[in-house]
């Protein structure tokens, strides 16, 4: 007869639930960055054979972001931290003296009146992706403090009180036109 050996067994039933409320731990405690992007609308499709818009130099500032990463603003080197104002002052200028909410200084280098302001934006396919969101996050914090503005002196309420009705027409005096295009290689 042989004799019998008592091996030593490990439990693993236990190790299994561990493993689990360890995963259920992780999942709950771990940071998951959101999915970050430029919220920009598209333009309408163009249902008419002639979908060119004629708009008045005065009316257009230009951007340009070149492979270095360097903001020329109307072909003059800029910073980017002085790019928002700027773009509030081009936009903002009333040029035509029309505009009732405008606090502009009239100036005839900038745009005529909100409505008629066009950002045109030109890139290097060689610019920093980094510079290049930088400066789109720039034209934003310009148009939402011109918004913001309106909101506050116009509508004389505040931007968390807005109602839909209202946020549109916030959007229709300051309207966020942008042209965006890529600058050809010469090579």
């Amino acid at each position: 007869m042989r004799a019998s050996r008592n091996t030593p067994k490990i439990q693993a039933g236990s190790m299994a639930d561990i493993a689990f409320l360890l995963l259920i731990f992780f999942l709950v405690t771990a940071y998951i960055p959101n999915d970050q992007g430029i919220l920009r609308k598209l333009p309408a499709p163009c249902t008419s054979g002639d979908c060119m818009v004629e708009v008045k130099e005065r009316n257009v500032v230009r951007l340009l972001l070149n492979e270095s990463g360097e903001v020329l603003v109307n072909d003059e080197k800029v910073a980017l931290s002085e790019l928002s104002e700027q773009l509030q002052q081009f936009v903002d200028n009333n040029g035509e003296g029309a505009c009732s909410y405008c606090h502009g200084l009239k100036s005839e280098k900038a745009s005529e009146h909100p409505k008629n302001a066009v950002i045109s934006l030109q890139s290097s396919s060689k610019t920093p992706y980094e510079k290049y969101i930088a400066v789109q996050n720039e034209l934003t914090r310009a148009y939402e403090a011109l918004r913001t503005k309106y909101v506050l002196e116009v509508l004389k309420t505040t931007p968390e009180k807005v109602t839909p009705e209202q946020l549109l027409e916030v959007r229709n005096a300051y309207p966020f036109q942008l042209s965006e295009a890529t600058l050809r290689n010469p090579n």
